[in-house]
């Protein structure tokens, strides 16, 4: 696989002839949907977004408003989710948090396999980023289901008043473990990526998987958060009012 320098347009030039790579380069968040209309950002980053839309047969005013879709993504949000009340608070966890991981997972996956597959001879940390990310996305996606089949259903009959599916200090245990577990491998790649840093010769697919690796940790730390802190606290709390 070849990989060539970003070309950088002139100042003035519309998104629409700007070249992909150096949008992706410019934002590495736009590969999302770059890969969302399969256009490629990394080997045929030289062509313009109004190129790389023909040649796809995709229309490019639908890329340029998600484009700017994403460009206001990170907005912060109008409300605190922590002063939900339990259930909703686990509904809002399983609409947000799992359908994010459940989202980004497959997608980090490809790149990191990829990164590692092209340029892991030469950088053996980028394997080892792969390996505990596999690692990382086995246990997360085993975690999201037993969260949304035995403990937040247990939470959510505590609070309807219904007779709960046992104790909750086991279950809740177990998910503050794997918390743990997955804090020390998000920990673990960024120590391996220096801060999520690409070398200046990386190749976008290369910077696209740092800056979703980096998003992911953001987002693992508020969804880790609002369990740990907020809904299972709550959630014993329900239980010993139940007696």
């Amino acid at each position: 696989m070849s990989h060539h320098p970003n070309i950088i347009s002139p100042p003035g030039t519309t998104t629409a002839d700007r070249t992909v790579g150096e949008l992706v380069a410019e934002r590495p968040g736009r590969s999302r949907v770059f890969q969302d209309f399969k256009i490629d950002f990394c080997c045929q980053g030289g062509r313009t977004l109004r190129e790389a839309c023909e040649r796809r047969g995709v229309a490019l005013e639908s890329v340029l408003e998600q484009l700017e879709a994403e460009q206001h993504s990170n907005k912060a949000p109008d409300f605190n989710p922590a002063e939900l009340p339990p259930t909703q608070l686990a509904d809002f966890i399983v609409k947000t948090h799992h359908t994010f991981l459940r989202q980004e997972l497959p997608r980090l996956h490809m790149m990191a396999e990829r990164v590692a597959h092209v340029h892991g001879g030469h950088t053996p940390s980028l394997v080892t980023i792969f390996e505990v990310f596999q690692g990382m996305e086995d246990e997360l996606i085993s975690h999201m289901a037993k969260e949304e089949q035995v403990l937040f259903p247990a939470i959510r009959a505590l609070e309807a008043g219904q007779p709960s599916f046992g104790p909750l200090d086991g279950p809740i245990s177990c998910m503050m473990h794997e918390h743990e577990d997955a804090g020390s491998a998000l920990a673990e790649m960024r120590a391996l990526s220096h801060d999520y840093s690409p070398p200046i010769e990386a190749c976008n697919t290369y910077r696209a998987l740092f800056a979703g690796l980096q998003d992911l940790e953001e987002d693992l730390h508020r969804h880790i958060h609002l369990e740990n802190s907020i809904l299972f606290p709550a959630a014993q709390q329900l239980a010993s009012a139940a007696g």
